[in-house]
């Protein structure tokens, strides 16, 4: 099913990105309060999907669009995407929880990084010396923060984070590649319909949630999860991925926020120095990735 590309709207975009991300920061907040409160981590995640769905059909409903919002011809792409997705998001859930918010956040921003590494990887492509010295900027900063062997950091928790970092940068390009023929809201919709009964199926092995606070929590999760997905998946509706990508880096302020507030943590002195040089990694990645979008663009212009 083809729709019409977006119109390219770069500083929407841009605040779009930044609303995802702010939703996106306070669901990682709840979910390390939900699992530090003895929410199973299942739970956790068949709830974040599965209240999406009733969310979107809701909404379906009301707008009177009906369940063809959701209709698509990329069915194997849905399922790739929702199989990828669940994997990243058990990642990221994961980390979130092994280590301090501000830590897990700085972990989440070498996904840049990453997709320098996959663009070598997948379309053979051959970075120069800016982007090479970039990712080794981003993984000092990496060093920095985890300080391995100091025991200040669990090396579990940061590899679990950066796995999560690598699955993020490999589902952006999914979505990226599906946005060309695909809805914000169907997008969401499938991963939720591919992932909700596999995370379904480890709900019998350990309970369900029976306090008011765990049913809030969870509520609260699925809902601003949901609300945050929509953002980010529209947001590459109208920027590129390499433009977007820099409102990432405003997680660190709202992850050492609710540090501070809901834990009484802050972060770690290595994080200060470490969590800035792989912000200015991303950066520069980031800037090379539009310069060269910017010099495509005038080749084909002229040829």
């Amino acid at each position: 099913m083809d729709v019409s590309i977006a119109e390219p709207r770069p500083l929407l975009a841009l605040l779009i990105r930044l609303g995802a991300v702010a939703a996106l920061s306070t669901m990682a907040a709840l979910i390390k309060y939900a699992q530090a409160h003895g929410v199973p981590f299942i739970e956790i995640l068949f709830w974040r999907q599965f209240l999406a769905l009733p969310l979107l059909i809701g909404w379906a409903i009301a707008t009177g669009a009906g369940f063809s919002a959701f209709a698509t011809h990329r069915p194997g792409a849905h399922v790739r995407r929702g199989l990828y997705g669940l994997t990243g998001m058990v990642l990221n859930f994961g980390g979130v929880i092994l280590l301090p918010l501000a830590e897990a956040t700085a972990m989440n921003f070498t996904a840049p990084i990453w997709a320098v590494v996959l663009s070598v990887l997948i379309l053979k492509d051959r970075p120069g010396i800016w982007r090479w010295s970039s990712v080794l900027v981003g993984f000092v900063g990496v060093l920095l923060i985890a300080r391995p062997g100091s025991g200040d950091i669990p090396l579990f928790g940061a590899l679990v984070s950066l796995s999560g970092a690598f699955m993020i940068a490999l589902i952006s390009i999914q979505v990226a590649d599906l946005n060309r023929t695909e809805k914000p809201h169907t997008i969401v919709f499938w991963f939720a319909a591919v992932s909700a009964p596999i995370c379904a199926l480890g709900l019998p092995f350990t309970g369900i949630s029976t306090s008011a606070e765990a049913w809030m929590l969870l509520l609260a999760i699925g809902l601003v999860g949901t609300i945050g997905q929509l953002l980010l998946t529209a947001a590459l509706r109208f920027g590129e991925v390499s433009s977007v990508i820099v409102m990432d880096y405003s997680a660190l302020f709202w992850a050492t926020l609710y540090g501070a507030l809901l834990f009484g943590t802050l972060p770690a002195a290595g994080t200060w120095i470490g969590a800035p040089l792989i912000v200015t990694a991303g950066c520069i990645i980031t800037w090379r990735e539009h310069r060269l979008a910017k010099r495509r663009i005038a080749d084909r212009l002229r040829s």
